[in-house]
């Protein structure tokens, strides 16, 4: 345990409860979360939330409590210690098999299959006592032996048939049911990652069926279970894998029960800010991590939380960045953008990155393989992992939809300048015309065909960010113009002169300098933003630079935008 007056670590990246707990790290207590399952239990309970929101944590937690032989320390000044009548009935008392499939990612059927052969041997190895158990038959060792079994080629990979390995699970809860006396605790965690890699490898069909009956097998004719605990991101068509399996308890992200055992509450931020000396951060850490809706409350990223005060305990002057790409990619983001024209409007999408609502109907039992096949289930899909949260409830199954907060703005920012790029790449003659009337000072033209350009790619408007964010939105369609501009080179918010310029260009060869200066004209006031951009330009004396470097002619720009609309003034 931690030294006394030592400041608690941050468990970056840290699933594992017994570690946190044991070796002195932060822990946001979610321990109430048991007294609550016991309380509430099925057979069969399936909790769905976002990646990065402490589904791992939490199943280690459950571990740590139920698992016989329990290091009871571990829950010492915890919630759940405030309920010594169920700790004695239930703490210690079960034997628990715990698998995770987070990392069952095979580029095919075999490789991934395998992989799940390695996760169930490697927990079954956890029980090598049941070889010397006086209650089990050589018979049943033998059986016990299967799951062990390893390949002929390469002892160190697990391998077990089809029959043997969609029936493991049932049969290592027989077997500890049988050592024990006591019915089996079963923890499966990332219950649907295997689909999904299997969906995006183009071997669905496959998985599915494998999957299929080894949850049948595991959930639905067990005598030995007592009851499963599973997580994941999506709640996957009951037809899909659960067929059969009689009403497993469903906890999504917009159930009441649980809403507040995944995430970091308000209050648990600031307690966590208070501690490490991190008040003054409060706003940045609300505006950029907060803002997600699970059933009634709201709750922030702990992923998103956790590394940014980490990251504050080395450098107070830290700005809050995007940590939620680091693990993993952002590929629905994309194909929902792609859906513009398609099914879904631009304004749609410049509604949600406005910081406003967009209502739609959601389904949360999908099947992976079929997650795109329209726009109405990219939503549904956009909800369930964390890129859109809920505002409200509209009539039946339609939500109030947004997108939760500035981490997640960026994204969706990112993945449209992107996309923007790719187009203004194609379409070379654009390009050329654009640049020459930059160069020759015609700023009519340069006028005209910057509108074109913004009416082609999806606007921001006012309400979710401040000025100067929005100014750097229209900064960057400029530079991902002039980027794929051969023989100039642009340089970005670099010093010059007296001041900083937005874009400075060069064109070496033929002596000519350019500066642009944005300005974001947030009533739609364009002659004053321009003659402000060129005011700026001359009291910063930005041409400072070119005419050291004997540059002929300076062209002095000043743009005004607001929302997909601009004015261009040449000085």
């Amino acid at each position: 345990m931690e030294r006394a007056g030592k400041t608690k670590k941050l468990p970056v990246g840290i699933e594992s409860f017994e570690k946190i707990r044991r070796e002195g790290f932060y822990y946001v207590d979610k321990s109430a979360m048991i007294r609550d399952l016991l309380d509430k239990w099925g057979e069969v309970n399936l909790f769905t939330r976002p990646r990065r929101f402490g589904k791992s944590l939490n199943m280690s937690m459950l571990k740590s409590f139920f698992e016989v032989g329990c290091d009871r320390s571990l829950f010492d000044g915890l919630q759940i210690s405030e309920e010594p009548e169920l700790c004695g009935e239930y703490m210690g008392r079960f034997p628990v098999i715990f698998i995770s499939l987070k990392g069952i990612h095979g580029n095919d059927y075999t490789a991934a299959r395998a992989m799940i052969c390695s996760v169930i041997g490697n927990e079954a190895m956890r029980f090598q006592f049941l070889l010397d158990s006086a209650r089990l038959t050589d018979k049943e060792k033998k059986l016990y032996d299967q799951l062990t079994a390893v390949d002929e080629t390469n002892q160190e990979v697990f391998s077990m048939p089809d029959a043997v390995l969609t029936g493991s699970l049932k049969m290592l809860a027989g077997l500890l049911e049988k050592h024990y006396g006591q019915k089996v605790i079963l923890l499966i965690d990332e219950y649907d990652v295997p689909l999904a890699k299997a969906s995006e490898n183009g071997y669905y069909g496959q998985m599915a069926t494998l999957i299929r009956n080894l949850y049948q097998e595991t959930l639905k004719t067990n005598d030995s279970l007592y009851f499963a605990v599973l997580t994941g991101c999506l709640r996957v068509a009951k037809e899909s894998i659960f067929t059969g399996l009689n009403n497993p308890k469903v906890f999504s992200v917009t159930t009441v029960r649980f809403d507040e055992y995944f995430g970091f509450t308000d209050e648990e931020v600031q307690k966590m800010l208070k501690y490490y000396g991190l008040e003054g951060k409060y706003t940045e850490v609300k505006d950029w991590y907060d803002g997600y809706r699970f059933g009634n409350v709201d709750v922030y990223c702990p992923w998103d939380v956790i590394n940014y005060c980490d990251e504050l305990t080395d450098d107070g002057c830290a700005f809050p960045k995007d940590y939620w790409s680091n693990t993993s990619g952002n590929d629905v983001v994309r194909h929902f953008i792609e859906k513009v024209g398609h099914g879904l409007t631009k304004s749609e999408v410049e509604t949600l990155v406005a910081g406003e609502t967009v209502v739609r109907e959601i389904r949360e039992d999908l099947t992976y393989n079929n997650l795109y096949d329209s726009p109405e289930h990219i939503w549904s899909v956009l909800f369930t992992t964390g890129y859109l949260t809920q505002r409200g409830k509209g009539a039946g199954r339609k939500l109030a939809l947004a997108i939760p907060n500035m981490e997640i703005r960026n994204i969706f920012t990112e993945q449209i300048m992107a996309m923007f790029k790719e187009e203004t790449a194609r379409d070379g003659k654009l390009l050329e015309e654009f640049c020459e009337a930059l160069k020759a000072g015609r700023a009519e033209e340069v006028e005209r065909l910057f509108n074109a350009y913004l009416g082609r790619t999806i606007g921001i408007r006012d309400t979710f960010v401040r000025k100067r964010l929005k100014e750097n939105f229209y900064h960057g369609i400029l530079l991902g113009i002039l980027g794929f501009k051969h023989g100039w080179y642009v340089k970005s918010n670099r010093e010059s002169g007296d001041g900083f310029s937005d874009i400075l260009i060069k064109i070496e060869d033929e002596g000519i300098g350019i500066i642009l200066e944005v300005k974001y004209a947030e009533k739609g006031n364009y002659d004053d933003m321009c003659r402000e951009a060129l005011e700026q330009i001359e009291r910063g004396d930005y041409g400072a630079e070119f005419r050291e470097d004997g540059f002929d002619t300076i062209l002095k720009y000043g743009i005004a935008c607001f929302r997909k609309r601009c004015k261009v003034v040449l000085c």
